[in-house]
């Protein structure tokens, strides 16, 4: 295996690329050489290594949020959550504000222009290989070409591993009743031509599911999942109406099943990095954009929880606020999407749980839940209340409201 102490000095500064672009034998040879290199800072986004559950006491591990097997190191003490918009990182590698010396990085072999492509993780790992001072690479012959991004010069890197290994696919759920609901009510509120964002995970591909009635959709977003790649084939995404990208499905990541990632190369998709997907000036140009997050928990008032449930860090900022503030000040609509109840728990809440905001009130413009939409754009305080207990659990509603009423005494 590569002997990284030759490019790792004690105190650098680590980062790698995430879900199925993490360059996981880089990591591990990282992990497993700590003793000898000495403390190590380290950044990395959502990741499937499930050796990251418990970093050795070398490394100290900082994320944007605790996703994917960073909960338990959360859970244990050993990750530092860095709370900041996705469309800050490219400001924060730059400023090296983040650990940035090495970048470990997943990339394609070299096509004839002697260039690697970063194939399905672009996202934060395209802004910061400019702010690196070295790169190594795995050089993985399953890596797809992408296009939207110029590739990385093969010179460029330091150190090379080969290797012939299938992607890492995302752990998956399939929707249920609950989901299926949540996605139709979601579906009333999206139009033909909306240029639509959206998460991973089983709701996401519910409402993706719900959404293959519609026409002429648009995509962008932080991640592009296999409901994606089924709505592309189906003809319902076609980017047609998009202001920007027309004909393209926008992205930084393909995070999903080997299906997706064989068929992103011959499919219309344009995969950039953090610093255009989350953008506020590209945003901004999408009038038709409609945002659809999920959340932990929603206050009385439409304060969004997404960090922090039963006192442990569970989610992340994101691109959340980034997407639906967009939506909401010059879009069609944003959405946040939710279970209205966690184990027997109720998700419609008189004040946040974890006590984090992480989008505001005023950039949500409807809540919905199994039960149905609360509709808040210019929604006032004294009717929102209503309106989300309305959406709640029935069984917890007559607590919203009598919660509403001791508020207002």
């Amino acid at each position: 295996m590569l002997d990284l102490s030759a490019h790792i000095a004690p105190g650098d500064g680590v980062w790698w690329s995430q879900a199925g672009a993490e360059a996981t034998p880089l990591v591990d040879a990282l992990l497993d050489q700590l003793p000898a290199i000495g403390p190590v800072r380290a950044f990395c986004g959502l990741t499937f290594n499930r050796r990251l559950r418990e970093p050795p006491p070398e490394l100290s591990l900082s994320s944007y949020g605790a996703m994917g097997e960073l909960r338990a190191a959360s859970r244990a003490g050993r990750l530092d959550v860095v709370p900041a918009h996705y469309s800050v990182l490219p400001r924060l590698f730059a400023e090296r504000r983040l650990p940035g010396d090495v970048g470990l990085v997943q990339v394609s072999p070299p096509g004839p222009d002697g260039r690697c492509s970063l194939g399905i993780g672009v996202d934060y790992a395209g802004d910061a290989v400019v702010h690196s001072r070295t790169l190594i690479a795995e050089v993985n012959h399953r890596m797809p070409v992408t296009t939207g991004t110029d590739g990385i010069p093969f010179e460029r890197f330091a150190a090379v591993v080969e290797t012939d290994r299938p992607l890492p696919a995302a752990p998956d759920r399939a929707p249920d009743a609950v989901d299926e609901a949540i996605a139709a009510h979601v579906a009333e509120l999206v139009a033909d031509g909306d240029t639509i964002q959206l998460g991973v995970g089983a709701l996401p591909a519910a409402i993706l599911e719900g959404l293959a009635g519609h026409r002429d959709l648009g995509v962008h977003s932080g991640m592009i999942t296999d409901g994606v790649l089924r709505l592309v084939e189906k003809g319902v995404v076609t980017g047609a109406r998009k202001e920007i990208d027309p004909g393209l499905v926008v992205t930084g990541a393909a995070i999903g099943s080997d299906e997706l990632y064989q068929g992103v190369p011959h499919l219309p998709v344009a995969f950039r990095p953090a610093s255009y997907t989350h953008a506020p000036a590209v945003l901004a140009r999408l009038s038709r954009l409609v945002a659809i997050n999920s959340a932990l928990e929603v206050d009385l008032t439409g304060q969004v929880g997404a960090e922090v449930a039963r006192g442990r860090y569970l989610g992340g900022v994101g691109g959340q606020a980034d997407f639906s503030g967009a939506a909401a000040r010059t879009g069609a609509c944003s959405i946040i999407a939710l279970r209205s109840t966690a184990g027997t728990d109720s998700t419609i809440v008189a004040t946040l749980r974890g006590a984090t905001v992480t989008t505001a009130r005023a950039d949500v413009d409807a809540v919905v839940t199994e039960h149905g939409i609360a509709w808040l754009r210019g929604c006032p305080l004294s009717e929102r209340g209503v309106r989300l207990a309305a959406i709640a659990a029935p069984d917890h509603r007559d607590a919203l409201l009598r919660a509403l009423e001791e508020d207002h005494r």
